[in-house]
């Protein structure tokens, strides 16, 4: 396999992780996909989503993939009067990710981060590896620490 950035910044961070493999196709591009190929529950696997709020800042969601945003909660959190979501079309302009391979990790520039607080209940959590048909594993904690993300209500 080869390292993605996101792998290539954890290893320059000392962050253990296990990065793991799978098949998809078009159709294939969520993290429930990811959950059953896996056999994992879906609380484990986190998905990430990019916004914007009213200040023109870019900021970045992680919360799992079984949940909905509520953008009240994550602009009440962020600080902002009101988040969107960005357009499919802008993620690769604004992340460097695209769709089914946008990691919380190793983005074109460092955006604000906040977590679901479901995170803190868990042993591991799995988030995209940066391309598709890849995820890491790793500990809840070395995420929180390594995107310095503020956790939070974000459902």
């Amino acid at each position: 396999m080869k390292k993605t950035n996101a792998m290539r910044m954890l290893d320059k961070a000392g962050i253990s992780y296990e990065a793991k493999e799978y098949e998809y196709d078009e159709n294939d591009l969520d993290g429930h996909h990811v959950a059953e190929y896996f056999s994992l529950p879906y609380e484990n696997v986190f998905k990430t989503l990019v916004a914007k709020g009213e200040s023109g800042e870019y900021m970045v969601f992680c919360l799992s993939v079984d949940d909905e945003v509520d953008l009240k909660k994550a602009a009440r959190l962020a600080g902002e009067k009101r988040v969107e979501m960005i357009h499919v079309k802008d993620l690769l302009n604004v992340t460097g990710y695209i769709r089914g391979g946008c990691s919380p990790i190793g983005m074109k520039k460092k955006y604000r981060t906040y977590i679901d607080e479901m995170i803190l209940l868990l042993d591991e959590i799995y988030v995209s590896g940066g391309q598709r048909g890849v995820q890491l594993r790793l500990d809840p904690q070395d995420l929180i620490d390594f995107t310095e993300a503020t956790v939070g209500e974000l459902t």
